[in-house]
């Protein structure tokens, strides 16, 4: 009943995501996520899916091969360089984004997402974010320079205007080993 932190990343996109949006894979890693949202969007929409590592492109490449997905865009470069990928008819047209923080399972744990690359990129979506849409960031931060990435990005959400977007904080308290939590943004509808 209760769902872990990626489960219930899941389910709220499928709440919010519908065909025909353009959505964006902040973290591409394993392409699970992207494969998710190739999936709710349908061929009418379109993912762009981020990753700093090759080894992740290709993976999320492979992924989405075994499933004919076509409709996904693999960038490999910084989540924080959104603006520069983004096409005319993108602008102010995301209809959702997902984020993985931390490192990609499997690889080179030295190699993680930063602050300095996130909160850019979270507020380059917010930007681009339809109302009434979401970002989700699954936060990972049992990790050497997880903590950091993970007070920086809470006192980032806790300053945005309560009257443009409403923040979810979900999160197990009485776990151990620093269970991964889940943020989820939604840009409020004006009224």
């Amino acid at each position: 009943m209760v769902k872990q932190a990626l489960q219930f990343s899941h389910e709220l996109l499928k709440q919010s995501v519908e065909k025909g949006d353009i959505v964006v894979d902040a973290t591409a890693g394993n392409g699970n996520d992207t494969l998710l949202l190739a999936n709710l969007v349908g061929e009418t929409g379109h993912v762009l899916a981020f990753d700093i590592q090759e080894q992740a492109i290709q993976n999320t490449r492979h992924r989405l091969q075994e499933h004919h997905i076509e409709h996904a865009t693999l960038i490999h470069d910084s989540h924080s360089q959104l603006d520069r990928h983004l096409k005319t008819h993108m602008h102010k047209n995301i209809g959702g984004a997902i984020f993985n923080l931390g490192y990609l399972p499997g690889s080179d744990k030295s190699v993680i997402t930063m602050p300095e690359s996130t909160i850019p990129a979270i507020q380059q979506l917010l930007e681009n974010l339809r109302e009434g849409k979401l970002i989700v960031l699954v936060v990972y931060y049992g990790h050497q320079g997880g903590d950091k990435e993970k007070e920086e990005l809470l006192e980032m959400v806790k300053q945005l205007d309560q009257k443009e977007f409403s923040v979810l904080e979900y999160s197990f308290i009485n776990q151990k080993n620093n269970p991964p939590f889940l943020l989820a943004i939604e840009k409020r509808k004006a009224r």
